[in-house]
């Protein structure tokens, strides 16, 4: 099921649709990370070079992927 949040980056809102295991799956990082789950996004937002919802998704799957090398 996709859920749409609202995040703060750069000083705005905006929304972001993903599925709720993506949305649960970047918590989990951020927490690991030590990181606040904004601060996370902020950064993915940083890096993405396409949508904000699809970079997230590519995120999650890397980190997974990497855990598991």
């Amino acid at each position: 099921m996709i859920k749409k949040r609202s995040v703060d980056i750069a000083g705005h809102r905006t929304s972001v649709s993903i599925e709720a295991e993506f949305w649960d799956a970047l918590r989990e990082i951020a927490a690991r990370r030590g990181k606040s789950f904004n601060a996370l996004i902020v950064e993915i937002d940083g890096a993405r070079t396409g949508n904000l919802s699809s970079a997230i998704r590519l995120y999650v799957l890397k980190e997974f992927k990497n855990r598991q090398a």
